[in-house]
């Protein structure tokens, strides 16, 4: 039987637009009470989106939304966030570690500042918000981490021409690793989620060749397996990399070409899934 997310307050990193809105909208149709923390406050000249336009939306759909501008880097602003949450809603039960940074330069290719920045925004992030959201989920009667990030898969190809955003993004799975089985008693599931496909994001849009972008997915499906993740009892699933086909056909989703941007297309695998 799953859970109902009415009422259920959700704090979701890098909530502003792509595959974090998704999720929040997506969650937002059962009346849950969504923390947008991101970055972003003004409009971006390429990008659409902010945390402001995103909470309208999530109220347009049934939900509430607190949006706050958080640099999730930023120790103060996540604590301070993590604060602002639990005052005007009163609790935290689901965390969605959804913020990420991507560069895919080689090892000679990417600066130091670059490479900082990543690690920063993935592991070091995913972990911090995790620590802080934790002694509030330990008071929740369902609660849940899902990260956005890939099943640990230690083939040497995966490592050889992004190493620094491999290393970042398996950190954040790591995190999944280490923190299911250490608040398992605790009740507290933690899991991750990753795309079969390339989903059609603005980071995709500008990181991959154009071909690749129409060969993709929409958020939608990502967000959908999340929901199915997030309405799970914690006690029952825990410590899993979960990738969003496997888990809703499980679910016993048939239909997929409604996911995708060009119904019919021959799909584009994402980084760490086998094709």
């Amino acid at each position: 039987m799953s859970v109902k997310l009415n009422d259920k307050v959700i704090f979701i990193t890098g909530a502003s637009r792509g595959i974090g809105r998704e999720i929040a909208l997506r969650c937002a149709q059962e009346g849950a009470k969504i923390v947008i923390a991101a970055k972003t406050a003004e409009p971006h000249p390429s990008l659409e989106g902010t945390i402001y336009s995103v909470a309208k939306e999530i109220e347009q759909v049934g939900g509430q939304a607190l949006p706050l501008v958080v640099d999730v880097r930023d120790e103060t602003a996540v604590v301070r966030a993590v604060d602002e949450a639990v005052a005007k809603f009163g609790a935290i039960d689901i965390l969605v570690n959804n913020a990420s940074a991507i560069n895919l330069g080689s090892t000679l290719d990417i600066s130091m500042k670059r490479y900082d920045l990543i690690f920063s925004v993935n592991v070091r992030a995913t972990y911090m918000c995790s620590k802080y959201c934790i002694p509030h989920l330990k008071k929740s009667s369902n609660p849940h981490i899902l990260t956005l990030s890939p099943p640990l898969n230690m083939q040497a190809k995966w490592f050889k021409d992004h190493l620094a955003y491999t290393m970042s993004k398996y950190g954040m799975s790591m995190c999944t690793l280490g923190m299911a089985e250490e608040f398992r008693k605790e009740g507290i599931a933690v899991n991750s989620l990753w795309p079969k496909t390339l989903i059609a994001t603005a980071a995709i849009a500008v990181n991959f060749p154009k071909e690749l972008y129409e060969a993709s997915r929409k958020p939608s499906i990502v967000a959908d397996a999340a929901y199915a993740v997030l309405t799970s009892k914690s006690r029952d699933v825990t410590g899993q990399f979960f990738i969003d086909e496997d888990l809703l056909r499980e679910r016993g989703v048939r239909d997929f070409d409604c996911y995708a941007l060009h119904p019919g297309a021959v799909l584009f695998p994402d980084l760490y899934v086998e094709g």
